[in-house]
């Protein structure tokens, strides 16, 4: 471990001396966008590497001998990989003392990173089969994943593909064996009828239903969890409590669903131009304006709506408010409803490569009335909105962070079973020097960025872990991309066919860098600018 550390070391000079050149430089944040994205991907791959090498340090005296050999190897190679791409992209960004690797750096990245020590692992994790590596998780936890595995083989994975080529709602029969589960629960507390109770225990279960549900399906489980998550942290930083006592049992319960509508048309990522008008009016406010991209929308009986009430507003964020708004509950893929108070609302789904089952629907306010009670922390809510709404976004962060897990964790186990089955030239898929290499890069970045997600999970809502949850998400979803891309490219013909699973995951791994905070957002906007803020210090 030491020469790791050394290698991790020398990471972290390249990138503190990163910060400290365009720093020194005084342009403009949107001057240095290019060099902010490169430094985001470079920290998130430090972070991720402090938190593999913490656990696996932890606990390696309890491994058997096998066990503790690949994960060494897995753990080399993953930080070797990190730092290198680290050297790599920001060789041509920043002056060559800043990003240029020692030369006993460059020698142990070599050796760790050379294809006859990338055989070397990948012979050890053939040896190992199919029996998963252990993931440092309580005897509560353990349990906890074997029943979520054991619901997602029966009850899911049968109807994953289905739902998919059909491009079916999540059908009613998996939300109630989910509820029943008690999945929804996680993550409302339990003074309000959630299982909620130790943030480190209870963070980490949310993480790992997350990841069990997703690798059966990430459009008919993997993301039903998501939006109570960010609807119940949006409650518990701002809502009455009234407003907390009849909403968090019904969201602990799954009934009703929820959705989350903050994107427009015309502002993406961009949540502090939301421009969506609520006017104060008798007893309540009246709704006018487009949302976009909310998931589950129809499907939903409540929805979280992030409003302007205040057009004047300097910044902007400043002006924004959320409201709770009820709607009856449907399948099809367009409804509208008609406020009791007057005005309506409409939506309809958006047709998408991936992620079918959810739905995601553009939605039109008409003059939409909601009463008083349905502003989030009634008046003491007014222009809080972007506030509630931030804290909701790094747990569902997070929680994307664990669906590109689940989708990695699926696309390695179908590759693995269909290399060790496959007879290519008359050798298994997986005797070639090529193939091992494709699987043990599968599995080193599942490992790491699945530890890395458990790090974070304990800290999530403090201001360090919300910028460590934007991390994580950016660092998970771009290996999903190129876990489940390998995946079709190991099956051949058959995993570009729309009857295969491998290319399911292939297609829906790639929004996640999408939804919950665009990629090129999250690295510039959020976490390149607290690297400017001296988060580092």
């Amino acid at each position: 471990m030491n020469q790791i550390k050394q290698v991790l070391c020398e990471g972290w000079r390249i990138l503190t001396s990163g910060i400290h050149e365009i720093q020194s430089s005084k342009r403009e944040p949107d001057d240095i966008q290019l060099e902010l994205y490169a430094l985001a991907f470079a920290y998130a791959g430090l972070e991720a590497s402090n938190a593999l090498v913490a656990s696996c340090s932890r606990h390696r005296d309890a491994l058997d001998s096998d066990t503790q050999e690949l994960l060494d190897g897995l753990v080399e190679m993953f930080v070797a990989d990190a730092v290198h791409h680290m050297a790599q992209e920001t060789s041509t960004i920043f002056s060559s003392e800043t990003s240029s690797l020692t030369a006993a750096t460059k020698t142990l990245v070599e050796r760790f990173m050379s294809p006859k020590n990338q055989v070397r692992v990948g012979e050890l994790l053939k040896k190992r089969g199919e029996t998963r590596l252990p993931d440092f998780l309580s005897e509560e936890l353990e349990a906890m994943r074997t029943s979520v595995r054991r619901l997602t083989d029966e009850r899911i994975v049968p109807h994953a593909q289905h739902i998919h080529r059909e491009n079916l709602t999540v059908p009613d029969s998996i939300v109630r064996h989910i509820r029943d589960m008690g999945c929804f629960g996680l993550s409302v507390p339990k003074e309000y009828g959630g299982a909620r109770d130790l943030q480190e225990q209870d963070s980490i279960g949310m993480v790992v239903v997350t990841e069990e549900l997703s690798r059966g399906s990430l459009g008919a489980a993997g993301s039903l969890i998501t939006r109570p998550e960010i609807v119940v942290q949006a409650l518990l930083a701002g809502g009455s409590e009234q407003q907390k006592q009849r909403w968090l049992p019904k969201l602990a319960q799954g009934d009703p669903l929820c959705a989350v509508a903050v994107t427009e048309p015309g502002t993406g990522s961009d949540v502090a131009s939301v421009s969506l008008r609520a006017i104060r009016v008798k007893d309540g406010w009246r709704l006018n304006g487009a949302k976009t991209w909310c998931t589950l929308a129809g499907k939903a009986g409540l929805i979280l709506v992030l409003a302007r009430t205040d057009e004047n507003a300097t910044p902007p964020h400043r002006g924004l408010s959320l409201f709770l708004i009820e709607k009856p509950s449907s399948d099809s893929l367009a409804f509208t409803h008609e406020s009791p108070g007057g005005g309506s609302v409409s939506g309809r789904a958006i047709e998408t490569l991936g992620y079918r089952g959810m739905h995601s629907f553009e939605m039109f306010f008409d003059d939409f009335f909601v009463p008083s009670d349905s502003l989030v922390g009634m008046e003491n809510g007014v222009d809080k909105g972007f506030y509630y709404t931030m804290r909701g976004f790094s747990a569902g962060r997070l929680q994307t962070a664990a669906r590109a897990v689940g989708l990695m964790q699926s696309a390695y186990e179908a590759s693995f079973t269909h290399c060790e089955n496959r007879v290519v030239f008359g050798n298994s898929l997986n005797s070639y020097p090529l193939t091992i290499s494709k699987l043990v890069r599968m599995m080193m970045y599942l490992v790491g960025t699945r530890q890395f997600s458990y790090a974070v999970a304990p800290i999530v809502q403090s201001k360090k872990g919300q910028v460590l949850a934007s991390l994580v998400k950016l660092l998970s979803c771009r290996y999903a991309e190129w876990v489940t891309r390998e995946a079709v490219q190991l099956h051949g013909g058959i995993g570009y066919a729309e009857e295969s699973t491998v290319s399911r995951l292939f297609v829906d791994a790639r929004v996640l860098s999408i939804f919950e905070g665009a990629e090129e957002t999250l690295a510039v906007k959020v976490v390149g600018k607290a690297l400017l803020d001296g988060v580092l210090d």
